[in-house]
């Protein structure tokens, strides 16, 4: 076997609430996939999903701080349902797409927002905007065993104590059986996959020193502090 020429990092992962971890593998995120935010950000709600992705590495667990990302003075907050893909598929039918998730979590799509406005408007890739370091706090996973699918409560972001964003997963353009249908066209999807699944309106700016805590009805809860 061929030697390394470093040591390999060491493998991404999220706790699962009873107990284990989840490894991650990709992150994929769906764009504007709650109407009012579509609106808020000045898009079109017809349009089909889109996608974008975050690097594993990116994720945050365990309510640890999230330091404020350098090149930016825009940084804006993004509560989401995450999917936690736990069995491979490709071109996945819309009625079989459940059978592919093992579970659930509360997620952060931190985003640079001016750097996102830039590339919009020179119709650039958002990989800067979207998938920095420590872009993606993430609560532990819950199991579908457990919790069922969900597809309506209340998903809420707090900031020091001050509700932002509120909505409900009721509200999503698209379902969670629907995006990993379309997205399985595209790619395949492996065990240890994430996909955050949009964000209601309310998005705005943190700065260091804030502290966020959101929440989804029967799935749970993630928490970081901007330092």
């Amino acid at each position: 076997m061929a030697d390394f020429l470093f040591e390999p990092h060491a493998p991404v992962s999220v706790p699962i609430a009873r107990g284990g971890l989840f490894a991650v593998r990709r992150v994929y995120c769906v764009g504007r996939n709650y109407e009012e935010h579509v609106r808020e950000m000045g898009n079109d709600t017809r349009d089909p999903p889109f996608f974008f992705s975050k690097p594993a590495d990116a994720v945050v667990v365990g309510g640890a701080s999230m330091p404020y990302p350098p090149q930016t003075s825009d940084l804006h907050h993004e509560i989401e349902l995450v999917v936690a893909i736990g069995k491979d598929g490709a071109d996945i039918a819309e009625s079989e797409a459940l059978d592919h998730v093992y579970g659930y979590a509360v997620g952060l799509d931190m985003t640079r927002r001016d750097l996102q406005s830039v590339a919009k408007t020179a119709g650039r890739p958002w990989d800067m905007a979207k998938g920095f370091d420590h872009s993606a706090p993430i609560g532990t996973i819950e199991p579908a065993s457990a919790i069922g699918h969900p597809d309506h409560g209340a998903i809420t972001l707090v900031v020091n104590g001050v509700e932002r964003q509120r909505g409900d997963l009721v509200q999503q353009i698209w379902s969670v059986p629907e995006t990993l249908a379309f997205l399985s066209r595209f790619v395949t999807l492996r065990a240890g996959d994430l996909i955050m699944t949009g964000t209601p309106a309310g998005v705005g700016a943190v700065g260091r020193g804030d502290v966020l805590e959101g929440r989804i009805e029967g799935v749970g809860s993630v928490r970081t502090e901007i330092v």
